[in-house]
């Protein structure tokens, strides 16, 4: 069984049994327990009837979240010679071709999202070792892989998020900053809900929607009722 601080078995305290919450009296709660001295990540985590075992039962999509999620993040670009100026245009953090793939075989990784253009895939490709692990190794699915390069990172920048199950079926999903107001993140977890029911899999049979827990970085759970969730309309 896990153990738990004082503090957090304090907060769960206040979390009724039993209850299903509507989401923005969970929001309301989630922000009124945080108590640390850092601003917290707001996390979403869906339990979805999928078996990702099977190849029309996963999920991998991605979502602009309209409040952005609070978070700077650090785009590298990998791409050939004539298109380094298109990337100098943008607000990417880090700009290359063979020389930055060298970097990463070497172990650089201070990026968070990885794009490139479909001319260098065949390069990448050897940095899956590498790259996979760390959900850095781009994709079209995932909206990495394009040669609109500077829409594409404009719109990293603002808040486009990429998500995925994980083996059990399950979402895990950051949607903003606990100094957002209820409202924001009420707006981008719809945009989630929206976005997850847009994206169900071919294959997906029966309930697709089992559970769904709203937390902070070191708060605790707070389940939500899903038809409520499902039926939100801002």
């Amino acid at each position: 069984m896990t153990k738990h601080s004082r503090r957090f078995d304090m907060l769960s305290k206040q979390v009724e049994k039993n209850r299903f919450y509507a989401p923005l009296d969970a929001l309301y709660l989630m922000k009124n327990l945080s108590n640390v001295n850092f601003i917290e990540t707001a996390e979403v985590h869906i339990v979805l009837g999928l078996d990702p075992k099977y190849a029309d039962q996963q999920l991998k999509a991605t979502v602009m979240l309209p409040k952005g999620t609070g978070k700077r993040i650090r785009i590298a670009v990998i791409t050939t010679n004539n298109q380094i100026q298109q990337a100098k245009s943008t607000e990417a953090d880090i700009i290359g071709g063979e020389d930055l793939i060298d970097e990463i075989k070497k172990g650089r990784l201070d990026f968070d999202k990885l794009i490139a253009t479909p001319d260098v895939m065949i390069s990448i490709a050897k940095l899956g070792k590498i790259l996979g692990p760390k959900g850095l190794m781009p994709s079209p699915k995932a909206g990495t892989v394009t040669n609109d390069l500077v829409n594409t990172i404009k719109e990293f920048k603002a808040g486009k998020l990429e998500y995925k199950i994980d083996r059990s079926g399950i979402l895990h999903i950051p949607f903003g900053k606990l100094n957002f107001t209820s409202k924001e993140l009420y707006s981008n977890l719809i945009a989630l809900q929206q976005s997850v029911d847009k994206n169900r899999p071919q294959g997906s049979k029966g309930k697709y929607w089992k559970s769904v827990y709203i937390t902070s970085t070191m708060g605790p759970s707070i389940p939500l009722d899903i038809n409520l969730l499902r039926d939100s309309y801002l």
